[in-house]
């Protein structure tokens, strides 16, 4: 079988941390402020994203030059997908809610950062000492990591793929209801989209969205130590 380009694996960092963050829009400098904050070594250190990389912040633009970051890992997050689909998608809802950055690009920028935009990842699995840890933008549809895995590895196409997508993408569910089940297979999973004024674990599933994309009502990067699943709060 194949592995599906959907999912990134990588190996155990032996060299330094493994952090994740959540949901950016656009707020690059601040978030590389935090990284300072905690003496971020990018020969070392690697950080993950849970996705929603532009829309809503000044920075949006800075997404092409942070992709080009060795150490640098986001899945895909609802945001991320407008751009993928942006000649299709519902613009004036994008819009709405933060794209009109991307409607100002020239026809060759906007396809330019299409096309790194499709290279995103829907999943994530990274090794640590405790176990696999899945980092997905909002939920996993199955309650078993590896579900999800055998599902897109044997190509699941059409409106299978799509629903997947859709719960991956966009789904609540689990925060809404405090469903406390967790995910099957993982040490633990690390999703966004939710924003939350602190992070929230329920089962093996955190929360870190905390805002660090609307710092003028109080939000805050959280950064997610992988390996003890430790959140940090780097404050300037």
């Amino acid at each position: 079988m194949t592995p599906s380009p959907l999912i990134r694996r990588f190996p155990q960092n032996a060299q330094g941390r493994d952090l994740a963050v959540g949901d950016i829009h656009g707020h690059f400098a601040l978030l590389q402020q935090a990284l300072d904050t905690l003496d971020f070594d990018p020969a070392r250190d690697r950080l993950f994203s849970v996705g929603d990389l532009a829309d809503r912040g000044p920075e949006c633009s800075e997404v092409i030059h942070w992709l080009a970051r060795p150490w640098f890992h986001p899945v895909c997050g609802n945001h991320d997908d407008y751009v993928c689909r942006y000649e299709s998608c519902d613009r004036e809802n994008w819009i709405r809610n933060g794209g009109g950055w991307f409607q100002h690009l020239t026809p060759a920028e906007q396809a330019a950062f299409a096309v790194h935009y499709r290279s995103l990842p829907l999943a994530i699995e990274v090794t640590t000492p405790a176990g696999p840890v899945g980092l997905l933008h909002a939920d996993c549809p199955f309650s078993s990591w590896q579900g999800l895995l055998d599902q897109l590895d044997a190509g699941v196409s059409g409106g299978r793929l799509r629903a997947i997508k859709n719960v991956c993408l966009w789904s609540r569910r689990r925060i809404e209801r405090l469903d406390e089940g967790g995910v099957a297979d993982l040490a633990a999973l690390v999703v966004g989209h939710t924003p939350v004024r602190v992070p929230v674990r329920l089962g093996n599933v955190h929360y870190i969205d905390t805002g660090g994309w609307y710092p003028e009502e109080g939000g805050y990067f959280t950064l997610l130590d992988l390996n003890t699943l430790t959140p940090h709060f780097p404050l300037p």
